[in-house]
């Protein structure tokens, strides 16, 4: 009798486990922007959204640490290296947009905001932090002479030379090389927050809108019309912001700025038109592989 009890209590909590394990699964299913069908294709998913955020994040890592450090021309196009990686955080959104949805884009969107501020934080930090010294190594620690700054740490300017910077900052004397990367990097974080901002959810909002419109067909409108646009604002957005300084100062004039806007804006619309044909072979072979329906909307 005590055998048959303790086996029947011990089928009742085996059936209330149960129903909670459904019950979870029910509630993460529905928190998903796609239906979940199995843990290996689960993870196939997430390992392809962690990729694309990845690219993502890293692209907007990099250009806001290389910024405008220095300039580089791709025929007529006079370009900061910053530019150089910034198409792809448009075609890595327009890919999350297409596969995962409004939400999961607008998410990475945010998480880019927060590396920001996490980069011109660890920028600020290591500005404000004394630089080593030999007068400031405590006698028991090192040879001596172990704390001198490295030769590529400060550069020595010709006599009367000033090095200005986009942030008002004028060096003379002898240039800090990280002084000189901070006051680069400063303005191109700031200008970038509020050009990204601006610019990626403008991008992810119209890029659903023709998504919307056209019922998904016509993947070519929503991948160019969302991006040729939203790059416009993040090209005037960005210049403007980081040079503001220098044109109020009279030190850039309208038409230089203008030109640095025009071929900022044409390099991205280039790029933009050329990435058409691979987002229209990675949606094809990804929808594939994910066993997703890119042409109904997901997680709206």
């Amino acid at each position: 009798m005590f055998c048959t009890r303790a086996v029947s209590f011990a089928n009742s909590c085996n059936a209330l486990t149960l129903r909670a394990v459904r019950a979870n699964f029910h509630q993460m299913a529905d928190e998903l922007p796609y239906s979940y069908e199995n843990s290996a294709l689960h993870e196939r998913r997430e390992r392809v959204f962690l990729i694309l955020a990845g690219f993502f994040l890293g692209s907007m890592a990099m250009l806001n640490i290389v910024g405008i450090t220095r300039f580089v021309h791709i025929g007529p196009l006079a370009l900061a290296v910053g530019v150089l990686p910034y198409p792809i955080t448009f075609l890595c959104t327009d890919f999350i947009s297409e596969l995962y949805g409004r939400r999961r884009a607008n998410f990475v969107v945010w998480v880019g905001l927060a590396l920001n501020l996490f980069v011109i934080g660890i920028l600020w930090l290591g500005n404000q932090l004394p630089p080593v010294s030999e007068a400031a190594r405590p006698a028991w620690l090192g040879e001596e002479g172990a704390w001198n700054p490295p030769p590529w740490q400060q550069i020595p300017l010709a006599d009367g030379a000033a090095v200005s910077f986009p942030n008002g900052l004028q060096a003379t004397g002898e240039l800090v090389l990280f002084n000189a990367i901070f006051a680069c990097a400063s303005g191109a974080v700031l200008a970038s927050m509020f050009a990204y901002m601006a610019a990626q959810f403008c991008d992810v909002a119209l890029f659903h809108f023709w998504k919307r419109l056209t019922k998904g067909k016509h993947l070519w409108l929503r991948n160019n019309g969302s991006t040729m646009i939203s790059q416009l604002v993040d090209a005037t957005m960005v210049i403007v912001i980081t040079f503001w300084v220098d044109f109020s100062e009279g030190r850039k004039t309208i038409t230089a700025m203008l030109i640095l806007i025009g071929s900022n804006y044409l390099f991205k619309v280039v790029i933009a038109a050329l990435d058409t044909l691979p987002f229209y072979v990675g949606v094809h072979y990804l929808s594939r592989y994910l066993k997703l329906d890119s042409h109904r909307e997901h997680a709206l």
